[in-house]
């Protein structure tokens, strides 16, 4: 299990940030994990599992 930083989530995903924490208040992205002030975290399971289900979803709709 691997906690990755905001950084790296950007960069697998290719979101923005603000596309990032916009997604959370939807609550269709993955929460952030609370590490300590003003730190936070995501498990890169998570992340990538949300990746599949886009790819998924994508997969579903050209069917």
């Amino acid at each position: 299990m691997r906690i990755i930083r905001l950084k790296e989530v950007i960069d697998s995903t290719g979101l923005a940030r603000s596309t990032i924490y916009k997604y959370i208040a939807e609550q269709s992205f993955p929460k952030p994990i609370s590490l300590g002030d003003r730190c936070v975290g995501w498990l890169e399971s998570e992340i990538h599992d949300w990746i599949l289900t886009k790819v998924a979803e994508r997969d579903e709709a050209l069917g």
